[in-house]
């Protein structure tokens, strides 16, 4: 599944991932390959990447829209923290 996280300013993270945890506004929730079309708000939190080596890496963002589908997911967000 690819992933990419953007801001305005630039690309924090593109690449091919296992799974992403993200902070909804009803409580966090991942995105495995294979997920049902999605899209939502995001809440102030820890966004979670298990890339494919299982390699963990943590972003800390105040808000922002994550989209999902066909196996390609993009976070947008004002700026990570």
């Amino acid at each position: 599944m690819l992933l990419e996280l953007i801001t305005p300013d630039k690309k924090i993270f593109s690449g091919e991932i296992l799974l992403v945890q993200v902070p909804g506004e009803k409580g966090n929730f991942e995105i495995l390959k294979n997920h049902a079309p999605i899209i939502s708000s995001l809440v102030k939190g820890i966004i979670r990447i298990v890339c494919i080596d299982h390699k963990e890496l943590t972003y800390s963002i105040d808000s922002g829209v994550v989209e999902s589908k066909k196996n390609i997911t993009v976070i947008l967000t004002d700026k990570v923290i």
